[in-house]
C-alpha cells in the first residue's frame, strides 16, 4: 500500500487502492489507519482520497540541486531505454526517491529541467529478461536460439558478461563458445533462453574488462 501511495497521483481514491491491491475497502480503511499509527503522515479521508505526505519508510536524503537533477535524470532514462522490468523498477525508485526529499524539495523534483525521452518503440523482448540479468550476475552459461541478421535460427552457447544499451537496442555482450571469441547478442533477437547449471565464475569481470578493451580500440573515442 505504501508503494501504491507513493506511486499513485494523489489524492488517492480509496477505491483506487482496493482495485491495484484486490483488496475490499474495509481492508484499505484499516490499513490506512495501521499506518497512521505506525507513523505514516496521510492526509485526507474516505471519499476524498489520500495522499501521502511524509514516509517513515525512508529516511530525509539531502541532495544538491545539482545531485537530484542527475538522479532524475538517469532514472528517467531507465524508463526509456531498458527492458519492461527495469523500467518498472525505475519508476519506483523515482517514486521512493520522491517520498524520501523533504518537502521543499519535492516540487524542484517534480519540476526538474533535465528529462530523458525517446522517440521511437523498444524492440520487444520475448525471453525472460530478469534470468538473462541472474545469470550474468551469477556467472552461468546460457544456451540460445537466435534469430541472427540474415534472419537465420542459430543455437549458441555463451557466457554472458553484461547487459548493454547499443543505440537503439539492448545486447547481451558475451563470450561465444562455438567461435570461441567474444560477440555481442541482441536480446530481442533471442528466440528462447536456456540457463545451464554450468559456471564460468569468477572470470566474468575480467572477461568483460578484455571484451571492452578491445571495442575501446576497435571504436576509439574522438
Amino acid at each position: 500500500m505504501m508503494q501504491c501511495l507513493r506511486t499513485i497521483p494523489p489524492p488517492v481514491k480509496a477505491q483506487a487502492l482496493s482495485t491495484e491491491l484486490g483488496v475490499s475497502l474495509r481492508t484499505i480503511y484499516r490499513d490506512i489507519e495501521a499506518l497512521r499509527r505506525s507513523g505514516a503522515l496521510i492526509d485526507g479521508e474516505a471519499g476524498y482520497g489520500y495522499t501521502l505526505q511524509e514516509d517513515p519508510a525512508l529516511p530525509p536524503m539531502m541532495f544538491s540541486r545539482d545531485e537530484m537533477e542527475a538522479l532524475v535524470l538517469g532514472l528517467r532514462e531507465v524508463v526509456q531505454v531498458a527492458d519492461p522490468v527495469l523500467a518498472n523498477a525505475a519508476e519506483n525508485a523515482l517514486s521512493k526517491l520522491k517520498a524520501s526529499l523533504p518537502e521543499r524539495m519535492r516540487a524542484e523534483f517534480e519540476h526538474a529541467v533535465l528529462y530523458a525521452k525517446r522517440f521511437y518503440c523498444r524492440p520487444e523482448i520475448s525471453i525472460d529478461i530478469e534470468a538473462l540479468r541472474h545469470a550474468t550476475r551469477t556467472e552461468q552459461v546460457i544456451e540460445l536460439d537466435y534469430i541472427d541478421a540474415e534472419d537465420q535460427r542459430i543455437l549458441r552457447t555463451v557466457q554472458p558478461l553484461a547487459i548493454v544499451f547499443f543505440d537503439r537496442s539492448l545486447v547481451v555482450m558475451a563470450w561465444c563458445e562455438l567461435r570461441e571469441d567474444y560477440r555481442s547478442f541482441r536480446i530481442d533477437r533471442i528466440h528462447t533462453m536456456t540457463v545451464t547449471e554450468r559456471s564460468f565464475r569468477p572470470r566474468r569481470v575480467p572477461m568483460l574488462r578484455e571484451y571492452l578493451d578491445r571495442l575501446e580500440q576497435t571504436y576509439p573515442g574522438d
